[in-house]
């Protein structure tokens, strides 16, 4: 393994910051709340006690406070899991990198980081305005095939590639799953469920403006196959918790059932539902 870093392999700001995040390690808590939207931090760190660090580089936002004498960390991610791949690889960095020397540190620190989004529902049964907290996901963007030592498997994973239908997208798909040991945080869920990530917005989650998506029943297809819910992020952060060893979890507000053509009637209300469930459970 090598231990020294090269200048190109870890990029740092003039102040010694890492170069997209923006931050220097004691800017971060050791539970990382996850959200896409930049806008969405301060609607989080609002409930804060205190509020120490307000930093912003692009589309990354944190804030860093306290909240029932306990110090937390809200970081946007923006869309999609290239943005997931540099937001997990800055923080680990942050915590198990010595950023001076730019060598691995012989202690390792496992971060809890809780994804907290919105998403939509492929399965007719889930009702809309209600926590969906994700046990195994499935990646169709490929970004963990470009990492060497990843394999998962399980029967989520076995059954689903055994009756995928699509072989073009076939190869891309890799799996994995929450941390158990912090899935009783949220065990008052709603729903727990098995969640698709996609690399798109339009056709991979079945929208069709002037292009035609792949096939009129995908999502029809992932329901039959076991998938509950999609986003855009959650297996990026689960695969690379798994190799960089933290403990990941996502909850998502259900905002839109696909199937039922069901839409939240006031997405802002569930937003700030979601806020303040999430706050009260991981933080006591």
């Amino acid at each position: 393994m090598i231990n020294k870093l090269a200048a190109s392999e870890l990029v740092l700001n003039d102040d010694g910051s890492v170069y997209h995040l923006n931050l220097l390690p004691e800017d971060l808590a050791d539970k990382v709340l996850l959200v896409g939207d930049p806008d969405r931090v301060p609607k989080v760190s609002k409930f804060f006690d205190t509020i120490e660090i307000k930093k912003n580089k692009r589309e990354f936002y944190t804030h860093t406070g306290t909240l029932r004498g306990e110090r937390i960390t809200v970081m946007s991610t923006g869309i999609g899991t290239e943005n997931i791949d540099i937001v997990m690889n800055e923080l680990d960095a942050l915590v198990n990198i010595d950023l001076k020397e730019k060598e691995f540190k012989k202690e390792h620190k496992s971060l809890e980081l809780f994804r907290m989004g919105t998403c939509g529902s492929v399965n007719p049964d889930i009702e809309v305005n209600n926590m969906l907290v994700t046990q195994n996901v499935v990646g169709l963007d490929g970004l963990m095939h470009f990492y060497q030592d990843y394999a998962f498997e399980n029967e989520f994973s076995k059954n689903f590639l055994e009756k995928f239908p699509y072989e073009k997208i076939k190869p891309m798909l890799y799996f994995s799953d929450w941390a158990e040991d912090i899935a009783d945080y949220y065990a008052d869920a709603k729903y727990r469920g098995n969640t698709a990530t996609f690399p798109g917005f339009y056709a991979p989650q079945g929208r069709q403006l002037r292009l035609k998506a792949l096939d009129d029943k995908f999502l029809e297809t992932l329901n039959d196959l076991g998938v509950s819910n999609f986003e855009m992020e959650t297996s990026a952060i689960y695969g690379l918790s798994k190799l960089l060893g933290h403990k990941a979890i996502t909850v998502n507000c259900v905002i839109a059932n696909r199937r039922r053509g069901e839409f939240a009637s006031d997405h802002h209300a569930s937003e700030k539902m979601m806020i303040e469930w999430v706050l009260d459970r991981i933080i006591k």
